[in-house]
């Protein structure tokens, strides 16, 4: 999803310790200690309770990419957004695979295709209403979803709506207010909602489930780019005042939601209070001491508190190191940088010194393919120009090879972006600039603050031409956990989009792209999964990106917060059930 849905050899012996040492995250820290967390909030719910009262603290190093559930697309944004939006359909609050199956939300049931795979139909549950009392009504989820036609309004969201509904011309509502010439969506009656699609998509209802762009809107509440300072709610929160980007808000009971028509969520703390802008490292340190109750990132702390907690028997016991369910990852601007140059860039990356970057075991596994292990169907892959082996600090030789091959014996200088909020990432940049300096591959590292990295800088593909960015530090969460959910955003050319584009080497391959125009033409799930996997491989063979790790995150729980358990389908603790103690 979604970016955390993120979020991405030594010249000699010496450089090749200072790496580890730097890094952190060998033997010493590792293997052993990774294991040794209580992992009591995995696949089970840990301090359960149905107490009501308290503030709920939620920090964040950077900010949020928006509160308005049509333009967001991190993980952790679609999972803080369901305490204040209901959406068609939503992810179960359960631990375990049973999280990431589709359940009905303001929807009756899942979504009914036609014969023809065209169309979808959902409806809805009667009597839902919005903070202010008012009824909620299909119409509500067609303007929500025709918003998202407007990418200069709506920009960081997903683009898939705009991409798959038969709505061709359609601008979106704030170039024609007259919703009637809006045919991707229609709505016979009040609670009825149906799809247009242009040609049949077998994954509509984990489409439709992923982020929040099906949670209704008012039109007459809308106010374009400001309506994300303070969204109507739906859910069991709604917003006390605005929100102030940068800095936060708070979240108050919303008396008009009703919990016997929503399973998925609660409504214990008083509020909940979301602060923006806090240094990493501080919020850790809040996060252990209990000042904080949430990381809202939920990529795991970073590698003080890391240290802190492993080596500290209390501290061990709340805390969880579950895989997270994404890949860091450096895309490559296939674009910019030909693909012999590509290669001799994978040759050279120092992969064991990337993945200390990330934590060494306790940080993931280094990976031999794009998707994660837990995506349906994934193969492990073959290695392309790289060994995912612990102790590998790349192959000089070849990588100078590769510069032959690409008429650049001497090397070549390019950018490199990283979110200069998170130290880790600014960790794999440092060493990535290390081990390609050996062959003359000269990185100019510049970061950027998380908020606007995905969506202004390395999200948007003028200003990666304008800059000349060749490379980047990514990371990148299923937005449901199939190959199409995980790798079309990121490999397709039909992705790309000026702000928010999650394919940041404007990857563009004509087989792959031809793969993506059919799949969805297939109705045999494990035909697909071999598809999914081919894409993976011709996107590593053309050295689209330099693979890094499968994310593990070493999450840190105070003992105050109730109800809490790892949730499959956000790669992190589940937001929409939390509680206090006291």
């Amino acid at each position: 999803m979604r970016r955390p849905k993120v979020l991405a050899t030594a010249a000699a012996g010496a450089l090749a310790l200072s790496l580890v040492s730097a890094c952190g995250g060998g033997d010493d820290e590792g293997g052993s200690a990774s294991t040794s967390v209580s992992n009591a909030a995995i696949g089970k719910i840990h301090n359960p309770s149905d107490r009501r009262g308290g503030a709920l603290k939620m920090a964040t190093s950077s900010d949020i990419d928006s509160i308005d559930p049509g333009d967001m697309y991190y993980a952790w944004a679609n999972n803080f957004v369901r305490l204040y939006s209901r959406m068609l359909l939503t992810y179960p609050a359960k631990p375990g695979t049973e999280g990431w199956q589709p359940v009905p939300d303001l929807a009756e049931g899942l979504g009914q295709a036609s014969a023809d795979g065209k169309s979808w139909t959902y409806k809805l549950k009667k009597g839902l209403k919005y903070e202010d009392g008012t009824e909620i009504t299909a119409k509500d989820i067609r303007y929500a979803v025709a918003r998202t036609f407007d990418r200069g309004v709506l920009r960081n969201g997903p683009s898939y709506f705009s991409t798959l509904l038969d709505a061709e011309g359609y601008k979106g509502p704030y170039k024609d207010k007259n919703l009637d010439h809006f045919k991707g969506v229609t709505t016979p009656d009040d609670y009825t909602v149906v799809f247009h699609l242009k040609k049949p998509f077998a994954e509509f209802n984990e489409l439709v489930t992923f982020s929040g762009q099906t949670a209704p809107v008012p039109q007459s509440k809308d106010k374009g780019e400001r309506y994300g300072l303070h969204p109507v709610s739906s859910g069991p929160y709604k917003w006390e005042k605005d929100y102030e980007p940068g800095k936060g808000g708070t979240l108050v009971r919303n008396d008009q939601w009703d919990q016997s028509t929503d399973p998925n969520r609660k409504q214990l703390p008083d509020s909940i209070q979301l602060v923006a802008g806090m240094n990493a490292d501080e919020l850790d340190n809040q996060l252990m001491s209990g000042q904080i109750h949430v990381d809202l990132p939920g990529t795991g702390v970073q590698e003080n508190a890391r240290k802190a907690i492993l080596t500290d028997p209390k501290k061990r016991e709340n805390a969880d190191n579950p895989p997270g369910g994404f890949s860091w990852y450096n895309p490559i601007n296939t674009k910019l940088i030909p693909v012999e140059c590509r290669k001799a860039m994978v040759w050279a990356a120092n992969r064991d010194a990337m993945w200390r970057a990330y934590g060494g075991d306790v940080g993931g596994e280094l990976a031999t393919s794009i998707m994660p292990p837990n995506i349906e169907g994934r193969q492990k892959g073959t290695d392309h120009y790289t060994k995912a082996e612990k102790g590998y600090t790349g192959d000089v030789e070849q990588a100078k090879q590769a510069l032959q091959r690409c008429g650049k014996p001497n090397g070549f200088e390019t950018k490199m972006v990283y979110r200069s909020d998170r130290p880790k990432e600014k960790a794999v940049a440092e060493a990535l600039q290390q081990s390609l300096g050996r062959v003359g591959i000269k990185l100019n590292l510049q970061g950027y603050p998380a908020n606007t990295y995905t969506n202004d800088q390395f999200g948007s593909p003028s200003f990666v031409e304008k800059e000349g960015i060749g490379v980047g530090t990514y990371g990148w969460h299923a937005d449901w956990p199939t190959g199409y959910g995980y790798l079309q955003a990121i490999t397709d050319k039909d992705a790309i989009v000026e702000s928010g584009n999650a394919n940041p080497g404007l990857f563009d391959n004509a087989q792959v792209n031809k793969i993506w125009d059919d799949v969805m033409n297939i109705a045999d799930r494990n035909q697909r999964a071999q598809m999914y996997n081919q894409v993976d491989d011709i996107f590593r063979k053309e050295a689209g990106a330099i693979p890094n790790v499968y994310a593990k995150s070493l999450l840190y729980r105070p003992e105050k917060l109730t109800n809490v358990f790892f949730h499959e389908g956000y790669g992190m603790y589940n937001y929409s059930t939390l509680g206090l103690s006291g």
